[in-house]
């Protein structure tokens, strides 16, 4: 029989437990993973135990697929139209979501707004910190206009003190601030190592699904950017979103990276402001800068979100090199990328850049991902060097291969739509078959 053993090392990615330190996990082959600390099952030892069937009766009976009924599990709203948006169309009964985002860009603010929007339908919301006491989050309430009666706080630490406050209140939504702060008393361990929040959230996820209760975690992110704790606590969970944004500005995304219930490549946007956060459902401006008169190195594109077209404004400036190795400086766009393009610009359309200190960045903190806005970034750059303005009423977008070819790109019907939409009436996209044509037409070589 497997028999249970004190571990001092844990993997922090799936859980796996050591005598000592190793620098790779023997389960997940995961490198300088391994924390010390922690209780797991010693794998690979005794003899498997046999487990007789449990007895099946009522309703737990396993049914036809055509016989279950969806009634209890449709979407409410969480009154947040961009929150929405992300977890595909509001907030499901029974569903776990996990929201992640790096110290300070505005998780807890953002759910203290849903928490106060589902309160104000009639709905008995629990709020539970580790985090914050009961009065700091009645100050930020007051700030952000989110006090109201149905919703109730509590400063918990301890996951029996958590699942006895919810059997207290009978909370229709639950948000746990977060979850690497809940401890399970019974186990070995801190609050926040891998068993302690894989026993904590598998708890929740079964009163979840029990009470048909849908709850939101917090979760902390490491120095990469990455979910703290196991990874197994994405793969429980039903929808994964991250919270991000630049210290520097006021715009935030959250974005799905797992969603049960819904698509996986939407994005809402916010704007943090001292209120607390708003909506920003048309966020196409904040990222052009339209001076009266046209400046060289500037070109608009279209940019696809989810189901979303964006209008976003790249910007160029190329200058003459003072060393031997000229600078290439990107900023909201991929520098492999740009990269390319600079000797696709250079071999195809003739365009010499060599001897160039280039710098790209996007306007507005925006980041550009897809190759369609290959050749807004190539149509900034051959203005930069030209000294030739792009006309203001012009959007471009389109993937630009090795050959110096435009390929076409995808929802190109959408991203004409929302270039008309705010005024750009020409448009350069594959109607053009190379690079040097599309040069020609926007900056007339």
């Amino acid at each position: 029989m497997a028999t249970k053993t004190k571990s001092e090392y844990t993997c922090a990615e799936c859980g796996w437990g050591s005598a000592k330190w190793v620098g790779q996990c023997g389960e997940c082959q995961a490198w300088n993973s391994l924390v010390e600390g922690g209780t797991s099952n010693s794998r690979g030892l005794g003899v498997a135990r046999s487990l007789k069937p449990a007895v099946i009766v009522g309703s737990s009976a396993a049914k036809p697929i055509t016989e279950i009924s969806t009634e209890n599990v449709t979407a409410w709203s969480t009154g947040v139209g961009e929150f929405d948006r992300v977890l595909g169309g509001g907030l499901v009964p029974g569903a776990v979501i996990l929201l992640s985002g790096e110290p300070g860009v505005g998780k807890s603010t953002l759910l203290l707004e849903v928490a106060s929007n589902a309160a104000n339908k009639g709905l008995r919301v629990l709020y539970v910190s580790g985090e914050e006491s009961v009065g700091q989050i009645r100050l930020r309430a007051e700030r952000t206009g989110a006090l109201t009666p149905n919703l109730y706080l509590a400063s918990e630490t301890d996951l029996a003190s958590v699942l006895g406050q919810i059997e207290e209140v009978g909370p229709q939504l639950l948000i746990v601030d977060s979850v690497q702060t809940i401890a399970h008393a019974e186990l070995d361990g801190a609050a926040g190592m891998p068993s302690q929040i894989r026993e904590v959230a598998s708890n929740l996820i079964r009163v979840a699904k029990e009470k048909d209760l849908p709850i939101i975690l917090v979760g902390h992110v490491t120095k990469d950017g990455n979910i703290a704790g196991p990874r197994a606590l994405e793969h429980l969970v039903d929808v994964v979103c991250h919270f991000e944004g630049d210290r520097q500005t006021a715009l935030r995304f959250v974005r799905s990276q797992k969603n049960r219930f819904g698509p996986t490549d939407e994005v809402g946007c916010f704007e943090m402001t001292g209120e607390g956060i708003n909506e920003v459902p048309d966020p196409s401006g904040l990222f052009l800068s339209r001076p009266e008169t046209p400046v060289s190195g500037t070109c608009v594109t279209v940019t696809v979100e989810g189901k979303r077209a964006l209008i976003a404004e790249v910007q160029a400036l190329v200058v003459k090199s003072s060393s031997p190795n000229p600078r290439r400086v990107t900023n909201g766009v991929d520098s492999s990328r740009v990269a390319m393009l600079l000797a696709v610009l250079e071999r195809r359309a003739g365009l010499r850049v060599g001897e160039m200190d280039v710098y790209v960045s996007t306007v507005g903190g925006v980041k550009l991902t897809e190759p369609a806005a290959d050749l807004a970034i190539a149509l900034a750059i051959a203005s930069a060097v030209s000294d030739k303005p792009i006309a203001h009423n012009l959007a471009a977008f389109g993937e630009i291969s090795l050959a110096g070819e435009v390929r076409k790109v995808s929802n190109g019907k959408l991203r004409e739509n929302e270039a008309a939409r705010l005024g750009f009436v020409r448009t350069v996209d594959s109607g053009v078959v190379s690079v040097k044509a599309a040069l020609a037409l926007a900056l007339n070589w």
